[in-house]
């Protein structure tokens, strides 16, 4: 029977990451996309920055407006320590919690751009946007190793 390679693990040394070279290219390449699209108002961040008041759009405006620059420091802050440990073998605790939810973030925005909904699990290597489905399905085996391992 095949079993899926885990590529985070607990171990007594800490969470291990069996990443490729390529994987963690691609995923600092992602961070460094992230960390720029933070600071604008692009609408593929909207499940990152969710209504607060669906039924009140003035009450709605001061929330985001006191709220999203907290949000994207902690957000910036967590993609900082992804982006240190980008050549970890062994991440500690922090670091996996931060990896976790830079994954969690990159996979929720191409998401949105990529329109995903709960359905769509077949892949289609002949579909326009075939590779970026790929990196939503790979962010999303990562993600689910890392829920795993913490």
């Amino acid at each position: 029977m095949f079993r899926n390679p885990r590529i985070v693990r607990r171990t007594r040394a800490g969470i291990e990451l069996h990443l490729g070279a390529d994987q963690r290219r691609l995923v600092g390449e992602l961070i460094g996309e992230l960390r720029q699209l933070l600071e604008t108002d692009d609408p593929g961040l909207r499940r990152l920055f969710p209504t607060a008041y669906p039924d009140d759009p003035e009450r709605d405006a001061a929330y985001q407006i006191l709220a999203r620059s907290e949000l994207v420091d902690r957000r910036q802050a967590s993609l900082d320590l992804v982006t240190r440990s980008l050549d970890a073998e062994v991440l500690q605790p922090d670091e996996a919690e931060a990896w976790m939810n830079a994954v969690n973030q990159v996979r929720l925005v191409l998401g949105t751009r990529l329109d995903v909904g709960e359905d769509d699990e077949v892949y289609d290597p002949d579909a326009p946007d075939a590779m970026a489905r790929a990196v939503y399905f790979f962010l999303g085996v990562l993600l689910e190793h890392f829920v795993e391992a913490l």
